[in-house]
């Protein structure tokens, strides 16, 4: 029986009985690997082609069906992964006691990658998390109804489409394709991979998890790198937290490895790789050969050193202490800096010159609302300030339909390419600044930090309109989570 949303936080018999038990198994950033299939395919000869398309036929699919309502799509690609503990065929080892559960997660993640390709962001939803749950359909086609519930009850439910319908409702993010990995599956890629190095910062002996290694360095293969990413209470603070920190750290090294490792330069190492994938993953049914390509071409200048990993912000959730909840705003501010990830930036048109580069501490901006939200000027010029520009006013305008930069009339030679500078930090499509200032209603100044210095050069004002497309930000990870960021140069010991 369903619980209510007043009764989630007691945990149902079965669910307490089976975490006494010991950790329920986790394969988090292991749909990289899937995603690897693209980066290799960046360097396929034209003779091989024939055989990549017998590879990419090996691969199982599935269709993706949440409905019309969707976010929209602001150019970047997010890839949504998730590890599959089917207790079915060879993995039943893993858990036969679940084996007529069906296909189960506790492992969400989103794959973010810029509009300009040229930054990567693999998000992480821990799996205690609770959430409003949008109604969906169950992988038997009944109705399931929304509700307040653990996050991953979601794919456990109602399979790939319920959860990616309720990471667009709950992000705003439009979700492009999804890999799916099984235990398995993966361990035959780290195998072909030629295994990865951990760092243990204590001796390990965990028979649930199937690692025993002493402290130090390793390099683990299948078995041995399956039990390190699922290990729990054996390591760390004994946290899912604390465990998907170490896993975005070892999927930096899953991704040092395809790109850095040797791999695409070695055939049979390569052969066996892309084998290996085949029998590891399901992909949805848009990521075809040609998508890969497309997509491989895009990130082929990618690296280990541009991917980040973080995990959404969360706080104990007050009814259960074993499950957390988004904390808010930081949570929303997030999402908020993902949709606003940064653009491609147009190229000059053809005869026309760029002109010089007007950096953002040239330029002064007044900063006007017309929108009737209270506080939108303020906030519009902080994220401005933020990155570099100096704000001079803030205030409000008469009720404005659509979003505008302006200059004064007697600005005309150079207040077009300081407008162009303004205009080029602002979301969705490119806003051409116009000769004329409107009249504000209120203004006051605008209290900027000490010690910026006030250029001289036009006050460009910007409007703020209905249609208002928000701050495009320089990276999908605001200063408040620097802190939290996994990447390439993060101690392994953990």
């Amino acid at each position: 029986m369903r619980q209510s949303p007043e009764h989630v936080g007691d945990a149902p018999p079965r669910r307490r009985r089976r975490r006494e038990r010991g950790p329920r198994w986790r394969v988090s950033m292991l749909g990289w690997v899937g995603i690897g299939l693209t980066l290799v395919l960046v360097f396929v000869s034209v003779g091989a082609y024939a055989y990549y398309r017998y590879v990419e036929g090996e691969i199982p699919r599935e269709p993706v069906d949440v409905g019309p309502s969707r976010p929209p799509d602001t150019g970047a690609l997010n890839v949504l992964l998730v590890g599959s503990d089917s207790r079915e065929g060879d993995n039943k080892k893993y858990g036969p006691h679940l084996k007529e559960l069906g296909e189960r997660t506790d492992t969400i993640m989103l794959l973010h990658i810029s509009p300009n390709r040229d930054k990567a962001t693999m998000i992480s939803f821990p799996r205690d998390s609770m959430v409003m749950i949008p109604e969906c359909k169950s992988r038997t086609g009944a109705v399931i109804p929304g509700g307040l519930r653990q996050i991953n009850a979601a794919f456990n439910e109602g399979g790939i489409n319920c959860t990616i319908k309720t990471l667009e409702s709950l992000t705003a993010i439009r979700i492009d394709h999804f890999v799916k990995v099984d235990f398995t599956g993966f361990k035959g890629i780290i195998d072909a991979i030629g295994g990865i190095e951990i760092c243990l910062p204590k001796a390990v002996n965990d028979p649930k998890a199937k690692l025993v290694l002493s402290a130090g360095r390793h390099v683990v293969t299948g078995e041995q790198a399956l039990g390190y990413v699922r290990a729990r209470y054996s390591l760390g603070d004994g946290s899912d937290l604390s465990r998907i920190q170490r896993q975005q750290v070892f999927l930096t090294k899953v991704l040092q490895a395809v790109t850095d490792g040797g791999l695409l330069t070695d055939p049979a190492k390569l052969n066996s790789f892309l084998l290996a994938a085949t029998k590891a993953v399901t992909l949805d049914d848009q990521l075809t050969l040609d998508r890969m390509v497309e997509i491989a071409f895009s990130v082929k200048g990618l690296t280990a050193k541009e991917l980040k990993g973080i995990t959404v912000p969360t706080e104990p959730y007050p009814a259960d202490k074993n499950r957390v909840q988004f904390s808010q705003p930081a949570a929303r501010d997030f999402f908020e800096s993902v949709r606003n990830d940064v653009e491609v930036t147009a190229a000059p048109a053809p005869g026309k010159s760029a002109g010089p580069k007007i950096e953002n501490k040239q330029v002064r901006v007044q900063v006007l609302n017309g929108t009737g939200e209270q506080g939108k000027a303020l906030k519009v010029a902080d994220a401005l300030a933020a990155q570099g520009f100096v704000i001079t006013e803030v205030g409000n305008v008469a009720a404005t339909p659509k979003t505008a930069l302006r200059y004064a009339k007697k600005d005309a030679a150079d207040g077009p390419a300081y407008g162009d500078a303004v205009a080029a930090r602002l979301s969705k499509e490119k806003r051409t600044p116009v000769a004329g200032k409107v009249r504000p209603v209120t203004t006051q100044p605008y209290k900027s930090k000490a010690g910026v210095e006030v250029p001289d050069g036009p006050i460009i004002q910007l409007v703020i309109g209905a249609d208002w497309p928000g701050v495009r930000v320089v990276s999908a990870i605001p200063d408040s989570l620097k802190d939290k960021v996994v990447d390439s140069s993060t101690n392994p010991c953990l």
